[in-house]
């Protein structure tokens, strides 16, 4: 018995070898790092494939054997690409604490309340918006496939950007300090099992890079126009413009 699985490892050791240093990567930065079970399931199938691999070896059947070698071959490295969101923003998060700026700059009263006053009229009007605000976790690797702006935030320039129909309509604004750093951003989307299979891509997004960084995202939903807070992974609807505001207030302090 022994001999035979010895024999199976000797004939087939380059095909394991990748195929274990490729899933023990995936395995450690998802599981641990972002606790994704998707991982520890392709793991799971993985060892069943081999285990397939072997009896096919030992009862000589030579067709499958082949078959299923190439198989287990190419099997981890399609999982790499079909969980690439999912290990990039695993990635993100590991080194969460190494994206530093080197000075929180916080948001003067004045852009507090221009946030606000934007985000209101944009649900009233049913637009659609997202709007991170950063802290000290640095989100210029977004800013840098955005639109650059770096202008001051006002009331009037976050309802021109997110107008339908505008060039930077789409995606989110990022805002630093006092001013717009960027617009048009784009962020990796959550895959959390827990949210309705409705929630949209906005929320998804806002909530994705809530998961990675220590930012605050204000999401406007173009469907119901209600006004929703993404922060540290979680969803907070708000009511009022008050209660915006004291987020802002305690997120900005």
């Amino acid at each position: 018995m022994w001999d035979t699985i010895l024999d199976f490892f000797k004939s087939n050791y380059a095909y394991l070898i990748e195929g274990y240093l490729i899933f023990i990567v995936i395995f450690v930065v998802m599981r641990y790092s972002f606790k994704n079970k998707k991982a520890f399931s392709f793991l799971v199938l993985y060892f069943i494939m081999l285990g397939i691999l072997f009896l096919t070896y030992k009862l000589e059947y030579r067709v499958a054997y082949n078959v299923y070698k190439y198989v287990c071959l190419i099997y981890p490295v399609v999982i790499v690409i079909l969980l690439a969101p999912d290990i990039r923003r695993a990635l993100d998060s590991i080194h969460k604490s190494e994206k530093k700026i080197e000075q929180f700059l916080s948001s003067s009263d004045k852009t507090k309340n221009e946030i606000a006053d934007a985000c209101m009229y944009l649900s009233s009007k049913k637009i659609g918006a997202l709007i991170t605000i950063e802290k000290h976790n640095s989100l210029d690797q977004y800013a840098q496939k955005a639109i650059i702006l770096d202008s001051e935030v006002s009331k009037e320039l976050l309802i021109n950007i997110f107008t339908p129909l505008t060039p930077l309509h789409d995606g989110a604004v990022i805002i630093r300090g006092n001013r717009i750093r960027c617009a048009g951003a784009y962020y990796v989307l959550t895959q959390h099992e827990d949210l309705d299979k409705t929630t949209g891509s906005r929320h998804r997004a806002g909530l994705g890079i809530s998961e990675v960084s220590d930012s605050l995202t204000i999401i406007c939903s173009e469907e119901t126009g209600t006004i929703s807070i993404a922060i540290e992974g979680m969803m907070i609807k708000i009511s009022d413009r008050e209660k915006l505001l004291e987020y802002l207030e305690l997120f900005l302090k």
